[in-house]
């Protein structure tokens, strides 16, 4: 009898998971399908001396993908590279790791972003003696201002314009030992600079991917927020993409319990020049982590008990269905809080105008 209950219990949580998750890829960063492939443009000319090429990529608004403009910027400190962010599928459906800065290049996801980052590590340039050395032959460089070069043609080269790691189509590729001791390392999140160049691509309709299916009008600025004089449009795009049927063949599944959630990530504090108050921001970001870890853990530790009980009763089948209903609600609204939690934070952090 304990038998049948615990294979008619599995039976029903496999019919939920069947369900399709378009409601639920809307919480936080997670989408039911993926981002366009990643366009054909020329790199605006360096500005000056010091700044580092910030690759373009697609964002997503919590309803449709948009382009953020490749721009040079400078970096908060000397001696930090830039990670670039990149999509995951993960299974449930595909999610965003942050950008961030850092001593070294990470890993973001075997994806050719160009002009140095072509999948693994950074061959744009280099740092030395506190000066940034621009590799001339990945950079588009004015030789009468800018003199600290070099010229490198032997690296790591992916041709592939796929904007996304995993799943159909996507890029199958893992990190090296190394790749994943760089996450480890001392890190800040993106500029002010930064995060206003995105919100200016946010709040512009052209960048939109629905509007511009991969061709993004302005694919690169000469430097952040600066979307007429210098802007460069892209050529192509990168692949054939429309929204409507750029859809997972696979959907994802709504996650039940929290365990069927993918880890969650440690966010970055924007970097404000302030130690003590940089300090103060990335501990600020480390409780709110260790919190919603906590949180998850409890609710899953309460739902199994919950379906435990369940099987030991000998629970009807229409009793199972009701109680794996009720964990799936659980489980989203606590994805929701803790989205809000953080976007809450970043809020509260980014550097005042």
């Amino acid at each position: 009898m304990r038998t049948s209950s615990v294979v008619r219990y599995l039976f029903f949580a496999l019919f939920l998971l069947s369900i399709s998750a378009a409601a639920y890829a809307q919480i936080g960063i997670y989408v039911s399908f993926g981002p366009p492939p990643i366009p054909v443009y020329d790199q605006p000319i360096c500005p000056g001396d010091g700044y580092i090429w910030i690759p373009g990529y697609w964002a997503w608004d919590g309803s449709e993908y948009y382009w953020v403009p490749g721009t040079w910027v400078f970096p908060p400190v000397v001696g930090f590279l830039w990670t670039p962010g990149w999509w995951e599928w993960s299974g449930y459906g595909f999610f965003f790791h942050e950008g961030y800065w850092g001593p070294h290049v990470g890993w973001y996801g075997g994806i050719n972003y160009g002009f140095g980052y072509f999948g693994r590590g950074y061959e744009g340039g280099r740092w030395d003696g506190g000066h940034f050395f621009y590799n001339r032959a990945v950079n588009n460089i004015d030789f009468n201002v800018i003199h600290n070069v070099y010229e490198n043609r032997e690296f790591y080269r992916n041709t592939n314009r796929v904007s996304y790691n995993g799943g159909s189509g996507g890029i199958n590729a893992r990190p090296s030992a190394e790749e994943l001791s760089f996450s480890r390392e001392r890190h800040y999140g993106p500029t002010s600079a930064q995060t206003q160049h995105m919100q200016a691509a946010r709040n512009n309709r052209d960048l939109r991917g629905s509007v511009n299916l991969g061709k993004p009008p302005v694919a690169a600025t000469q430097r952040p927020g600066e979307f007429g004089d210098h802007a460069v449009p892209g050529r192509e795009a990168g692949g054939t993409w429309q929204p409507s049927t750029n859809r997972e063949t696979n959907p994802p599944h709504p996650a039940i319990h929290p365990n069927d959630l993918p880890p969650l990530e440690r966010s970055y504090a924007p970097y404000t020049g302030n130690t003590n108050l940089d300090q103060k921001y990335q501990q600020q970001q480390e409780k709110l982590y260790n919190n919603q870890v906590q949180e998850r853990q409890k609710i899953q530790q309460q739902q199994q008990k919950q379906d435990q009980k369940l099987v030991q009763q000998n629970a009807n089948a229409a009793r199972m269905q009701q109680m794996e209903q009720q964990h799936q609600q659980q489980t989203q609204q606590m994805e929701q809080r803790h989205e809000q939690q953080r976007q809450q934070l970043q809020q509260k952090q980014q550097p005042r105008r």
